[in-house]
């Protein structure tokens, strides 16, 4: 073993004196010129032998003699610096921009699929051959694309907050972003039930794609605010009142409202929009009505801050509350985030009394956003708690040990070390149930916020909580709340209709029921009604959503995705171990395409060729013929 160790570290020493002998021969005085060459021969003669000790006493006298005689000058020493760390640079941005690249997932907008600090690597191939550090692609084949399928892509050109960032500390760039790929250009989608019905360019029925079974528990929200993501306002000639109001979804300019006094608004759909559909509203489009924002309240909340009498929907512990039907003919003068007096839309509202059977079943579909606890105190994962500057932003549950946990599907885990997460016992605090906490859980579960709670009646800050009816159940959280049996339902359902008949005004109050899914009377999905009200995806753009939709910026926020920016997709989750590792929940990119191949093949021509060289440059006997 001694004399192995000897040998390899010999061996060590001749191939790099030897190397730097080759270089530097010709400007060595002859007589040190031999001189050096008789003790590299020595030496590996000594290592042909095996003689493991008198090669490391040889390989002794080699260094010491490079030392004096093969030293390398300061300006040799900066330019084999700048060129291995260019060389290394130039190789890791081609491997990483063509090839592939290791990714930490920073956020839960992908969850349950990816979860914070979860490690993947990103396959740069599997539909094309991107241009290295620029927009575009060598080889681009949109027919590898799938619906369904997870794609990473730049935020480079496009409406993204806070997109900058840096590259091997050294390089500016632009961050990358991973969500589920769901509409290609042609396509038009309508939303229903947290599914996702379509059709393509040509016609053809595309909902199974977008309904895969292994997606079975992830839900699509056309929205994330009916105000949308992004407003565009003005003052107006009314002192104090900005108008008029612009209002974007998925990027894209679709609501005017514009005030008529300090105390009346007006609102209408863009003449864009209209050019197709004169009589559409702003809830017929793309399945907007199919949804409502929900909060959970109290009686004394209801009485407070709705419309509505407690006493005549029955006693319950909470309240349930659905804010729904986004309405410009309701439209009204209110205040934003900003203070600013300006022109809201307006919104119908209903509630459901919910029993402590109904609560329990919301506790078993709890999902909330990753939080620390710290002393009773929580906040959200990721947000540093020293810039509010107080805990009064911050919910206090007591009685839950300090740590970093989550919950989904109504399982509460508790996250340690990298990520990785342990599922709690049900002696657990987390799963103490009491109709407060549920409230707290519910209403701030995904932003931990207190601004979140219930406190004013048109409140601007809201949960980002949805339901929805699927084929007469009504959702929440992603799970059936209320079977299309249930009494409360159908009580519900009796008293939304009766509240719509009294109210003399059809664009004032909206109920809110399951209009059902756009399909015909035979099942077949309808195709007249999709391209009438659904989302048409431009050219050589994309829709992509996150698998969290409550927790997610996505197309909802920043718009279509260019082709140009298209990267690649994720192939492993190497990180952490579970049952997540492996293969994330996709359908899966072709293992063979042209892309792939190419690169594949050129990285192993190189991988090849270095060898090749390597094992030249280090193989025994050395050539001294030219030296």
């Amino acid at each position: 073993m001694k004399n192995r160790y000897s040998l390899k570290k010999a061996k060590k020493i001749l191939f790099s004196v030897y190397h730097r002998y080759t270089k530097k021969n010709k400007t060595l005085p002859p007589s040190v010129s031999e001189e050096l060459k008789k003790e590299l021969l020595s030496l590996q003669a000594a290592i042909l032998e095996n003689n493991g000790p008198k090669a490391l006493e040889l390989s002794q006298t080699v260094y010491n003699s490079s030392k004096v005689h093969l030293n390398k000058s300061f300006f040799e020493k900066i330019r084999d610096f700048v060129g291995g760390i260019g060389g290394a640079l130039f190789i890791a941005i081609l491997i990483r921009q063509m090839w592939f690249e290791l990714y930490e997932i920073p956020t839960g907008s992908m969850r349950p699929t990816f979860k914070e600090q979860d490690r993947l690597s990103v396959s740069k191939t599997d539909f094309g051959i991107n241009f290295p550090l620029m927009l575009g692609h060598l080889y681009f084949n949109p027919h590898l694309l799938k619906r369904s399928n997870i794609v990473i892509f730049t935020v480079e050109d496009m409406d993204f907050k806070d997109g900058d960032t840096v590259y091997f500390y050294l390089f500016p760039g632009k961050k990358l972003l991973v969500k589920r790929l769901i509409g290609k250009p042609g396509d038009t989608l309508y939303f229903y039930g947290g599914k996702i019905y379509g059709i393509d360019g040509e016609g053809r029925d595309i909902s199974p794609e977008l309904q895969v079974p292994e997606l079975d528990k992830i839900d699509h929200i056309p929205f994330i605010n009916f105000e949308g993501t992004r407003v565009s306002t003005t003052p107006s000639t009314i002192p104090g009142i900005f108008s008029p109001v612009i209002l974007y979804q998925m990027n894209e300019p679709l609501v005017r409202l514009y005030a008529i006094s300090p105390t009346q608004a007006r609102g209408e759909v863009l003449p864009k929009i209209l050019l197709h559909n004169p009589k559409i509203h702003y809830g017929d489009l793309w399945g907007i009505k199919n949804f409502a924002k929900a909060r959970l309240l109290t009686k004394d909340q209801v009485r407070v801050l709705t419309d509505q009498d407690p006493s005549q929907l029955g006693d319950a512990p909470l309240y349930l509350e659905f804010k729904h039907h986004p309405s410009l003919s309701n439209a009204k003068m209110g205040t934003d985030e900003y203070n600013r007096v300006r022109p809201e839309i307006g919104l119908s509202t209903s509630l459901i009394p919910l029993q402590e059977t109904h609560l329990k079943t919301l506790m078993d579909n709890l999902y909330t956003a990753r939080f620390v606890v710290n002393q009773g105190f929580i906040h959200r994962y990721g947000v540093n708690p020293e810039k509010y500057g107080t805990k009064a932003f911050f919910p206090y549950l007591p009685g839950i040990p300090d740590g970093t946990y989550e919950f989904y599907y109504g399982k509460a885990s508790q996250v340690k070390w990298q990520g990785i997460t342990k599922e709690l016992p049900p002696s657990s605090p987390l799963y103490r149930f009491e109709p407060s906490r549920l409230q707290i859980l519910f209403n701030v579960g995904m932003e931990f916020d207190n601004r979140y709670n219930p406190q004013a009646k048109d409140q601007y800050l809201t949960p980002a909580r949805y339901a929805y009816f699927r084929d007469g159940d009504l959702y929440v959280m992603g799970a059936p709340l209320l079977k299309k049996d249930d009494p409360t339902l159908l009580n519900f359902i009796e008293r939304e209709n009766k509240r719509e008949s009294a109210s003399h005004a059809p664009y004032l109050y909206h109920p809110f029921l399951d209009k059902g899914p756009p399909l015909d009377p035979n099942g077949e999905i309808n195709r007249a009604f999709i391209q009438q009200f659904g989302l048409k995806i431009p050219p050589k753009s994309y829709l992509v959503l996150g698998d969290n939709h409550a927790g997610s910026g996505d197309s909802r926020d920043f718009g279509f995705v260019p082709e140009e920016n298209l990267r690649g997709g994720p192939q492993f989750i190497f990180w952490p171990p579970g049952s997540r590792f492996g293969r994330p929940n996709q359908p899966g990119y072709d293992l063979f395409n042209p892309g792939r191949v190419l690169i594949w093949g050129l990285a192993a021509t190189g991988f090849g060729l270095w060898y090749y060289v390597h094992r030249k440059r280090h193989h025994l006997p050395l050539s001294f013929e030219n030296s």
